[in-house]
């Protein structure tokens, strides 16, 4: 490669980093405000005029445009680039966080919608903008280390905010900060970002209704897609259903723990996640190969579940909750094999497939656990009984992301019969 066009190459990748990093804000951002409903229920109830199973519902809507959304936004960043879609993304975030503030569950629904929607462009953002600033073989462990943040911001939304409600901080003010930040987040995006033209291929460029639609096409008529989403969605589902929705509310319920304990107790699994995503995708970078981590971290999931359940002398709930949300890093490995599953051309569109199946997975499952156990929480029942059902419905959705992975083709370097890529 001519010298010149090597430092033209490495300077924009610079670029690209740097802009990754910024991106990181807006997903840190995402998951504080995924999370943070969850410490706040009875005074989102008051706000909102509704009981607490109605705020439950309210809250669930976030998954519905997340995941439908996420086909949107992965198709924008392929035809159109990261500049505009990150910096709407953003902005759609900054306003359905400022609409919580308003007393009516109407808005409360809309601002929820809204937040789902923008924060559905984050993840497949980062993604994006770190495959053109990171090589291919350091690409997983920048996927995991931008999931790192994203779940440090889960842990945020109740480590760190549950306190503050706690101590009076009022949701308005909570809420109004947080829409505030986004929305000068979406303009650092807009502004550091290199614009379209500069980041997109001639022969990305044609918008018409064919060659729009044409990246879900690849995407979706590949099957490893759809066992990727499926898979990524059962491991997924517990912490975004239990822990950030559920899990508080059912340790102060069913363990008897106070508020700040079940509020430790939950958001030691999105610790986990920290520690975990970049941990467990360095290691299928190391070892390439995918399956065999990601079946691993799986197993280690049911292991902590059991443990909880039946054998709860053995080990502090804080700490198995934090092994399990380590081993729940697992989840984000089906977001490198679907992209090494299809063209470079559909990188976007691939991230943007695997979070509509795997939040669709979310959308599907979260009534139904609401149905069977959420209702049941604040009743006069078996809340040992009641504790350890919630636990086994976990488990077999992770034993069935087990059983997917079995088919599930191998994409690491590390494969038999593969080839190592030049970078």
């Amino acid at each position: 490669m001519n010298p010149s066009m090597q430092t033209i190459k490495d300077s924009t990748r610079k670029i690209y980093i740097i802009a990754w990093i910024f991106g990181l804000l807006f997903y840190f951002l995402d998951y504080v405000v995924r999370s943070a409903p969850a410490v706040m229920i009875p005074q989102l109830s008051e706000t909102f005029q509704v009981n607490s199973i109605s705020v439950v519902s309210i809250i669930g809507t976030y998954y519905i445009t997340y995941s439908t959304i996420s086909l949107a936004a992965g198709l924008a960043l392929d035809k159109f680039g990261a500049k505009y879609s990150l910096f709407v993304g953003t902005l759609i975030l900054g306003i359905g966080c400022l609409l919580f503030i308003i007393s009516n569950h109407y808005a409360g629904t809309t601002g929820r919608l809204l937040q789902g929607a923008g924060c559905a462009f984050a993840f497949p953002g980062c993604v994006y903008l770190a495959s053109k600033g990171f090589s291919a073989k350091s690409l997983a462990t920048a996927i995991g280390f931008t999931q790192c943040i994203g779940m440090l911001g889960g842990s945020a939304g109740q480590f760190i905010v549950g306190p503050w409600i706690a101590g009076g901080l009022a949701p308005k003010v909570f809420w109004i900060a947080s829409g505030l930040l986004t929305v000068a987040i979406a303009f650092a995006l807009l502004f550091i970002i290199p614009k379209a033209s500069t980041e997109i291929p001639e022969t990305t460029k044609e918008h018409s209704p064919v060659s729009l639609l044409n990246p879900y096409k690849i995407v979706f008529s590949n099957p490893q897609s759809w066992l990727c989403g499926i898979i990524s969605g059962f491991l997924f589902a517990p912490t975004t259903i239990f822990a950030m929705t559920w899990g508080v509310a059912i340790f102060q319920q069913d363990k008897a723990f106070s508020f700040h304990e079940a509020t430790i107790a939950s958001a030691m699994i999105p610790m986990g996640w920290v520690f975990g995503c970049p941990l467990l995708g360095y290691l299928t970078d190391k070892i390439g190969k995918r399956k065999p981590v990601l079946i691993g971290g799986a197993i280690v999931m049911i292991l902590a579940i059991l443990q909880i359940l039946f054998l709860p002398e053995l080990c502090s709930t804080y700490i198995t909750n934090f092994i399990f949300g380590v081993a729940s890093g697992a989840a984000m490995i089906p977001y490198s094999v679907i992209k090494e599953s299809n063209p470079d051309e559909v990188k976007g569109s691939a991230t943007g497939a695997i979070n509509f199946i795997t939040f669709g997975v979310t959308t599907l499952l979260s009534p139904i656990f609401s149905k069977l156990f959420g209702k049941a929480v604040s009743l006069d029942i078996d809340k040992d009984a009641h504790f350890k059902s919630t636990g086994l419905f976990w488990i077999i959705g992770i034993i069935l992301a087990i059983l997917l992975s079995l088919f599930l083709k191998e994409t690491g370097q590390g494969k038999k019969g593969s080839i190592p890529k030049v970078v």
